[in-house]
């Protein structure tokens, strides 16, 4: 029997169309974008493409607004925003939420050591940023304030348009970062009314392709780049541009966007099923920050008593892949810092199981039925 795999906030296996796409790249227009002969333009091309197909997924379809600037994932686009942006500017203090992604967390770390004051927003036990606490948290000197829409470990959404506006109000001369990884393809995004300067996004997440993401950067926002090179993306991010990861991205995105209202409710119907089957069968399971906005495809379920490494691969064992908390972090021991920011008692085993567009309802009774069984048998 094939793996049951729903670990897809963690990656997704990419899509057959974005595959295709991708092949077409390294096969045919396989030519550097920068070259001014013809397979130097049809590479063009096919990041022109996907420029505009990811800008149209981030509500900026005509580029009013800003720009899209491609980089190796995710974890570059937060630095950028990060780093980048308070090395632009004279303040010396940053601001992000108790629950942001390692990939900001340690950005913000290396700007701490060397001189920069970090302070984290606190959360509410539903994993919500504590606005009125944000407020009074904002100073003079705050260069750079990282708040992600989707948390990567329980889903929540965060009222990122709210403290945008208290930011504005406080520092105008603030950047305003947003790490958009786990919702792109989850949920609608608009990044005129979110009210950011940037915006980070990766493809892995949308069943496309490892190692491309993007920043899209407001107009007018000011970055230093992380590195000097041959001034490619108007020296934002130089380098030559990956075309068939960029044009994979851009296929990923325009197909998780074609369909995000149908797949939402898909997703959400999935994980009530999976509740309600645990419940069904006597599991005393508790979802994680059930009480806030979500994003649809991710389940946190906290389970007393049974500690989540065992589970974890007591379930892989019997061929049903979650992660325990959050695979971002699961090689670094100790608990997760976004469960104890809601302050999930240690005794609760945490699992994050996540859905794809290719996953399918029968998958999630199986998943259901297994773990029942190995809670039994533990």
């Amino acid at each position: 029997m094939d793996a049951v795999y729903l670990d897809n906030a963690a990656t997704t296996r990419v899509a057959a169309g974005v595959a295709d796409v991708v092949v077409a790249c390294l096969r045919e227009d396989y030519g550097n974008p920068s070259s001014a002969h013809a397979a130097g333009i049809a590479a063009a091309r096919r990041v022109k493409t996907a420029r505009a197909a990811l800008l149209a997924a981030l509500g900026d379809e005509d580029a009013g607004a800003g720009d899209v600037y491609f980089t190796s994932g995710g974890t570059e686009a937060d630095a950028i925003g990060t780093i980048g942006a308070a090395r632009a500017r004279r303040g010396r203090h940053l601001l992000c939420s108790a629950i942001e992604h390692p990939a900001v967390l340690e950005s913000l770390a290396l700007l701490e050591s060397d001189g920069w004051q970090v302070d984290r927003i606190p959360v509410t036990r539903d994993g919500v940023i504590d606005l009125d606490r944000a407020a009074t948290m904002l100073r003079d000197d705050t260069a750079v304030v990282a708040v992600m829409l989707v948390n990567n470990e329980i889903g929540t959404i965060q009222p990122v348009a709210d403290l945008a506006r208290a930011v504005r109000d406080r520092c105008a001369d603030a950047h305003v970062h947003c790490d958009a990884v786990q919702a792109l393809g989850k949920i609608p995004i608009d990044v005129r009314a979110l009210g950011v300067d940037s915006v980070a996004v990766s493809a892995h997440k949308l069943h496309g392709p490892k190692g491309v993401g993007a920043l899209w950067l407001r107009r007018g926002a000011r970055v230093r780049p992380l590195w000097a090179g041959g001034g490619q993306q108007r020296g934002v991010r130089s380098g030559t541009e990956n075309v068939p990861g960029i044009a994979g991205f851009g296929e990923a995105a325009r197909l998780a966007t074609a369909d995000l209202a149908a797949q939402g409710d898909r997703w959400r119907t999935m994980r009530q099923q999976l509740v309600d089957a645990l419940r069904t069968a006597g599991v005393a399971v508790r979802e994680n920050a059930a009480g806030a906005p979500r994003a649809p495809h991710i389940a946190s379920l906290a389970i007393d008593g049974a500690p989540a490494e065992p589970l974890l691969h007591a379930l892989e064992a019997r061929g049903v892949l979650v992660s325990a908390g959050s695979a971002c972090a699961s090689r670094h021991k100790g608990p997760s810092h976004v469960l104890r920011a809601i302050r999930v008692p240690d005794r609760a085993g945490t699992l994050r199981v996540s859905f794809g567009r290719d996953t399918t309802f029968e998958q999630v009774t199986r998943a259901a039925e297994v773990l029942v069984d190995v809670l039994r048998d533990l």
